[in-house]
């Protein structure tokens, strides 16, 4: 139920306009502009982008939003009722605590919720305070064809026991300032990049982590790429395995050397019955146009008894492909955002799922650097208080 504090026409389930404001209008800021525009009853009143050529583009797409020169400007506008942070990495739990202390809004927060492990303590005092709901972006979820591997996995598998995701793709893009060639400002490549992949895990194995092994690096991307006298220090592949508190066991493999891989995206899930996977192409723009169409996704269902593979294209509407780069996933995420906000469904991404994802990626490349294995469990990355993991903190707070 919303706070008393909440304006009367957003609470309940009444039928208002959704109208954001918009917090970094870079590139994944703009997917979500244009993923907003195609929802019902949604606008945009306001965007703070201190780039001036985002701002520029920003402007174009919304050319009736007011631009802003604060998130303090943002918040006074009051036609808007809920916010999107799509800001670089490092800025997002800062930002979430200026929201806090002003006008606490609902709002949908990009990955990762933050990226340094004394962060924690932080979230997890906001989570506590916060009035209205914050989700954060976990879009590949929200993929259809993935969504079609979490619903029909039970009954594939007979119940999951191993689990594994790969993904072969392109290099990190260029981003504003270059910020994202830095581990400093996006967590590092397994928090910034794979904290997407250590949520599926915990979603669709329905288990918490419990111990995690990595290998990774910087092994053939931006080795000589130097931005004011510094060298990156972004990793570009990894293996990483995972044990979970109810036996499962799941393993990620990030190449981002491989963009000439059919599909980005390839997952796995097996039990004592069969295996379901899907395969999910990359974004439209970058398939070369002389290998015709590009390829559709596929999800296949292969039991045990009796043999015999069962494959199904799960083909996604043209408009979503186009309106961005996450094979509609950022459609279907806004349209439950929207039902959250209005008291027609609930958070399906919350602060605690964001938390347990960054620690995770945290976890492996603490495990990569070290040659040891982590015990999350047992080994507080991030102490909130008197001994207590976040996690405990963050349960606590719900």
């Amino acid at each position: 139920m919303w706070p008393a504090t909440w304006p009367v026409s957003n609470r309940g389930t009444l039928q208002v306009k959704l109208t954001y404001g918009i917090i970094g209008c870079g590139m994944m800021g703009q997917e979500h502009l244009r993923n907003i525009a195609l929802l019902p009853d949604t606008g945009v009143a306001a965007i703070y982008e201190p780039d001036a050529g985002m701002r520029a583009l920003a402007a174009a797409a919304v050319p009736g939003a007011k631009m802003v020169d604060s998130i303090a400007d943002l918040l006074d506008v009051a036609e808007v009722n809920c916010l999107l942070i799509a800001s670089p990495n490092y800025l997002h739990l800062a930002q979430l605590e200026a929201i806090a202390s002003m006008r606490p809004l609902p709002v949908l927060v990009e990955k990762p919720l933050f990226t340094a492990p004394e962060d924690a303590p932080r979230l997890a005092a906001l989570r506590a305070a916060y009035p209205a709901p914050i989700w954060v972006a976990m879009e590949y979820r929200y993929m259809p064809p993935v969504a079609r591997l979490i619903e029909e996995a039970e009954a594939a598998t007979g119940g999951i026991k191993m689990l594994s995701i790969r993904e072969h793709r392109f290099p990190f893009l260029e981003k504003v300032g270059d910020w994202n060639r830095f581990n400093r400002n996006t967590g590092g490549t397994l928090v910034e990049k794979c904290c997407h992949f250590f949520d599926l895990m915990r979603h669709i194995l329905k288990s918490d982590p419990v111990r995690v092994m990595a290998s990774g690096g910087q092994t053939v991307n931006h080795l000589d790429e130097v931005y004011g006298g510094e060298r990156s220090d972004i990793w570009d592949n990894a293996y990483v395995i995972v044990d979970f508190a109810s036996g499962a066991r799941a393993m990620l493999e990030l190449c981002m050397f491989a963009e000439g891989s059919r599909y980005q995206e390839e997952i796995s899930a097996v039990g004592p019955t069969g295996k379901i996977e899907c395969l999910v192409p990359g974004p439209g723009r970058f398939w070369p146009a002389h290998l015709g169409e590009p390829p559709v996704a596929q999800v296949i269902v292969s039991p045990r008894d009796p043999k015999g593979p069962r494959m199904v294209e799960i083909p996604v509407d043209p408009q979503l492909l186009e309106a961005g780069d996450h094979n509609g996933s950022t459609f279907y995420q806004h349209q439950r955002f929207q039902k959250a906000v209005l008291g027609t469904g609930h958070v399906e991404v919350a602060l605690s799922d964001g938390w347990w994802a960054v620690a995770m990626g945290l976890a492996a490349q603490d495990s990569a650097r070290s040659g040891r294995a982590v015990d999350i469990s047992a080994e507080p990355y991030a102490p909130v208080a008197h001994g207590e993991t976040p996690v405990r903190a963050l349960a606590a707070a719900r």
